[in-house]
């Protein structure tokens, strides 16, 4: 009895104590997460507003069959969006990166050379990101402030380095899966389903089927109300915390 009483205490200490330090991150603005002792650093998933504002991305590693048919969609549509970009891509394609830019899309990092980057020592992850952040921009003239990593891979240290190098780590909340091949309609019914205000949705420019769905996709958001940004314009630069699931909150 006396031991069943001790550990009904302790459990209730153990409560009172992840309360606790939960409460610390909010009201100090934290961007790690505190989980039983230890600090872990999340990435940028999606972003929490009252706004219906959505942030449209595209990975760009592998090719550029369909990226004019994207681009004359975004510019039909007067949709801003980012590009994430490989290095090996944006030497290979310096005419795409200037063009991109030049229609006053945002372009991020995707690295250098597309490695899982959590298994990367810090002069590696360094080496990855300074290399490819100045290849993008060399071409462009403008400041990249957004970084993401390759397979959504990341661990504390790639996320504090590239926050020392003036990066944003950001990952998705909505996945396209384009880069399966879904049919068009499969890829619609995937975004439209799961977005919400402050979502940020994983395209690819390469993916089979993404210039087919997107046209629908981009109509039916602005008719429930939607507006679409930049995700450097969707994020908060500061006085911000992480939520445990990835999504960037303004302290009130």
């Amino acid at each position: 009895m006396i031991f069943a009483v001790l550990k009904k205490r302790n459990l209730i200490i153990s409560l009172l104590l992840v309360l606790a330090v939960i409460l610390c991150a909010i009201f100090l603005g934290t961007r790690a997460v505190q989980t039983f002792g230890t600090s872990r650093e999340l990435p940028i998933y999606s972003v929490k507003t009252d706004d219906k504002k959505v942030a449209i991305s595209f990975d760009c590693a592998w090719g550029v069959d369909y990226t004019d048919k994207l681009l004359s969609i975004m510019e039909e549509e007067d949709v801003k969006c980012t590009f994430f970009m490989v290095e090996f891509w944006t030497t290979k394609h310096p005419d795409y990166v200037k063009k991109i830019s030049d229609m006053g899309h945002e372009i991020g990092t995707h690295s250098s050379t597309h490695p899982y980057m959590s298994k990367l020592d810090e002069v590696a992850i360094r080496k990855e990101l300074s290399s490819s952040v100045g290849a993008i921009e060399k071409i462009t003239g403008k400041k990249v402030e957004v970084f993401r990593p390759p397979y959504g891979d990341y661990d504390n240290l790639l996320i504090e380095v590239a926050r020392d190098m003036g990066l944003y780590t950001i990952q998705w909340d909505v996945d396209s899966l384009d880069w399966k091949d879904l049919s068009k309609s499969q890829i619609e019914q995937r975004v439209l389903s799961k977005v919400k205000s402050g979502s940020i949705v994983l395209f690819h420019n390469q993916g089979l089927h993404t210039a087919e769905a997107l046209p629908k996709i981009i109509k039916e958001l602005k008719n429930q109300g939607y507006t679409f940004v930049p995700i450097g314009e969707l994020i908060y630069r500061d006085n911000y915390y992480m939520a445990s699931d990835g999504t960037q909150i303004k302290n009130s």
